[in-house]
């Protein structure tokens, strides 16, 4: 793998490395992954406040914008249309509902929702209940009961579509496999699946994201770390990245189609 020196991303370097890759998705998102290792990790990235935009970001990720990052990157190499403007119109194209930005509430900000829509889309797989995930379903609330945290909610009509889609996902079912079963189900975990942590919390569905990383017949993390403040390999296997978080009670897994 090669590590990032810098933050600055280069599309013609980056498309001389990888144009010509055969590497299947999963394999394909853990290489670029290599790209961006040691890239600083920061929170609220999209929370600017402002009229919602695309806000297109190298030099930093939080955990859900680096999966959104590398996988739209793994679809410019995969589709052989390795460009800004590519790149632009995939990233909008699975971070808003129907790919539409049509204010705050159109950027599929709860991972479920987010997952739901690219499923739609054909992006994405939810291949959680083919590893014994139990069926949840979950009160989401979490954005409208801390609004006074998000600049954007102040405004009444976006409040009120924000409560729409926390309803809407409130009714939905998902399958979560138990932290007590990852360990028995990890076989079936393949390279490069999006591994989503479900949040042990009222009102929130996921609280962490990041990449199944294999290496030495081992699972690991590769994600965006708040602790290690920066993008990297976790250090201890997944389940081990698990049990020692009481605040997942389990793991989504997604794969890219």
């Amino acid at each position: 793998m090669t590590q990032a020196k810098n933050f600055q991303f280069n599309f013609s370097h980056f498309r001389k490395q990888f144009r010509h890759s055969s590497l299947p998705a999963g394999d394909l998102i853990c290489e670029i992954g290599g790209y961006f290792l040691g890239t600083p990790y920061e929170t609220g990235i999209l929370e600017t406040g402002r009229k919602e935009r695309l806000i297109v970001n190298f030099e930093k990720f939080d955990c859900f914008t680096f999966v959104e990052t590398l996988l739209v990157l793994t679809r410019c190499v995969t589709g052989n249309k390795i460009s800004a403007r590519e790149f632009r119109r995939q990233l909008q194209f699975i971070r808003y509902r129907k790919g539409i930005i049509d204010g705050y509430s159109s950027r599929l900000h709860y991972f479920t929702d987010w997952l739901t829509d690219n499923e739609k889309k054909k992006i994405l797989k939810d291949v959680s209940h083919f590893s014994a995930g139990e069926p949840q379903c979950k009160k989401i609330n979490f954005m409208t009961v801390h609004r006074t945290s998000y600049p954007a909610l102040k405004s009444e009509e976006e409040f009120q579509k924000m409560l729409s889609a926390e309803k809407n996902l409130s009714r939905k079912v998902f399958h979560i496999i138990g932290s007590d079963k990852v360990i028995r189900q990890k076989a079936k975990i393949k390279n490069g699946d999006i591994i989503a942590f479900a949040a042990d919390q009222d009102g929130l569905d996921v609280s962490h994201v990041g990449f199944a990383f294999r290496r030495r017949g081992n699972l690991y993390l590769l994600h965006a770390s708040s602790k290690e403040g920066a993008v990297v390999i976790s250090k201890t296997t997944l389940v081990a990245y698990l049990k020692s978080n009481k605040k997942f009670s389990g793991i989504l897994v997604a794969r890219i189609l």
